[in-house]
């Protein structure tokens, strides 16, 4: 194979990389794993294979199977907490239609989880985050503020039901919404994951030579996300995406420090960040929120490339 028949690489900052096989047809696949963000360990599972399919999805794909990555302290917990975790992805996978087909453990200081995933996807079907046109609109399929409720639950200071509804939203696919971008003329797309809205909409800007408008009022936050902020109750990864979204984005004087942080946040098993005409958004959001039960909005549009890369409104 030769490097012409890499297709995504270390050349970009996509989600997975995207490789051409002699029949023309494109595999991509992708890595992820991390340590435990709630107590259940079926729902940690689960919410880390969701996470780890969700850059097969972001590019528009079709996952195929997977591979378990595992680090575990086998001597200083049950081996039941390692059969739930693994009973949790295994479960996820079976949702995406897809098989675990094997992989790796280790023993380790603390668990860790995730899948290496595989898929597919015909070449004229391959979205990256490289395509994104001014004047189009840019639309979140899923609340933010999975970081800071992460934290809070580390600290036993959110409720069971606000726990309910970030796990499930976590736990969530992004299945429907990749298929559905199918049904557009998207022009390019993400997931927020780490990095925080800010810092995935950064590379889809760099990427496709745009800059963007983020309006604020139009971004949806999990219920106790801001009760939470104001605490000072955040994970260390979402100041340090703030403290390097800094350079390049600009913020309206009327944003305290906790709102910069809350559009900072570092995310588990976010949403697709989708760039599409402005003339479709309305029409791409109505059925994603219909598909997911999970409320999908316009958050912003792009607009020709300026010094700040972007604006909060």
């Amino acid at each position: 194979m030769t490097s012409e028949n890499v297709i995504v690489g270390f050349n970009g900052s996509d989600d997975a990389a995207v490789v051409r096989l002699n029949d023309g047809k494109l595999i991509v696949q992708t890595v992820d794993f991390f340590t435990p963000i709630v107590n259940d360990p079926y729902q940690f599972g689960q919410i880390a294979a969701a996470n780890s399919l969700s850059d097969i999805y972001a590019m528009g794909a079709i996952p195929k199977f997977a591979l378990n990555i595992v680090g575990f302290p086998i001597k200083e917990l049950p081996k039941e907490v390692l059969i739930e975790i693994l009973r949790g992805g295994t479960d996820k996978a079976k949702e995406a239609g897809i098989p675990i087909v094997g992989g790796h453990s280790i023993d380790d200081k603390e668990p860790k989880y995730g899948l290496v995933v595989t898929g597919e996807i015909a070449e004229n079907k391959l979205v990256k985050n490289n395509g994104a046109q001014t004047g189009d609109a840019l639309v979140l399929t899923k609340p933010l503020g999975t970081g800071i409720i992460s934290t809070a639950i580390k600290r036993d200071l959110v409720s069971d039901e606000i726990v309910k509804n970030v796990v499930k939203c976590m736990a969530t696919l992004n299945e429907k919404a990749s298929k559905l971008m199918h049904s557009f003329d998207v022009h390019a797309a993400t997931d927020v994951t780490g990095f925080g809205l800010l810092g995935h909409l950064s590379e889809m800007c760099k990427a496709s030579n745009v800059s963007a408008k983020i309006n604020f009022d139009q971004i949806i936050f999990f219920e106790g996300v801001t009760g939470l902020i104001n605490d000072d109750i955040f994970p260390g990864g979402s100041k340090r995406n703030l403290d390097f979204v800094s350079k390049f984005v600009s913020f309206s004087n009327t944003y305290t420090h906790a709102q910069k942080i809350m559009v900072a946040d570092a995310q588990t098993s976010g949403g697709l960040l989708v760039a599409l005409p402005q003339s479709q958004v309305d029409e791409y959001v109505k059925k994603c929120s219909e598909l997911t039960d999970l409320p999908a909005k316009q958050i912003g549009s792009f607009t020709p490339l300026s010094e700040n890369i972007i604006s909060v409104l």
